[in-house]
């Protein structure tokens, strides 16, 4: 007798699907938190933490269609710009303020990552990171931009600006008496690298994330 394959929600797929990095910025969001997401794409954060936490999410996405597939979706998301529009949030308004894989393309990431621990009373921050030995190599051996999961887009078409390593954003928060909580770098395969020193994971983590408080 054949046995139907259970069924399975857009919202669950979502989830199953979501960036690695996605799934571990959900996992230091405490439940029911008053969340901002700046560039949050069509939304695929938001929907794991209003799911699975139940959080009160708010979103900030630069593209109109973006915006559209968030709203289509029933989030409460506005079309802004990181750069320009998070001044006018109050202090401390939210109780996590998350940038995830959007920093290294603003214009100007410190005044940023500023606004978000202004804004938030932590921050949530994701990147690629371009300290990962496949860029390094790439960049050694071929002597061209490179290309990897993390950075697909080409030099002259990519929306990245500002690209940085693991150990520069943390010379940043440094920099800004920022607090870092935790920092988790993730290999290709989205395996959290633990128990590393700081030049390891800066070799082998392809991506990072970071929790931040003042």
């Amino acid at each position: 007798m054949r046995m139907d394959a259970p069924v399975t929600t857009p919202q669950q797929r979502s989830a199953d699907t979501a960036r690695v990095d996605l799934l571990l910025i959900a996992e230091m969001i405490a439940p029911g938190s008053r969340v901002l997401d700046i560039g949050c794409g069509d939304g695929a954060l938001l929907r794991i933490l209003a799911d699975k936490h139940g959080v009160d999410g708010r979103g900030i996405e630069l593209s109109q269609a973006g915006v559209n597939q968030c709203v289509a979706q029933g989030l409460s998301v506005i079309q802004g710009d990181a750069d320009t529009d998070l001044v006018y949030y109050p202090d401390m308004a939210f109780d996590y303020a998350i940038l995830s894989r959007t920093i290294q393309a603003t214009r100007n990431p410190r005044h940023v990552l500023e606004q978000l621990l202004r804004i938030g009373r932590r921050v949530v921050v994701s990147f690629p990171n371009f300290g990962h030995w496949r860029v390094r190599l790439q960049l050694l051996l071929g002597g061209q931009m490179p290309h990897t999961d993390t950075l697909p887009e080409h030099w002259y078409s990519t929306p990245n600006i500002h690209l940085c390593t693991i150990k520069d954003f943390l010379a940043l928060c440094d920099d800004m008496g920022a607090h870092v909580e935790k920092a988790v770098a993730l290999n290709a395969n989205g395996t959290k690298l633990v128990s590393m020193p700081l030049s390891t994971q800066n070799l082998f983590g392809e991506q990072a994330v970071f929790l931040l408080s003042r």
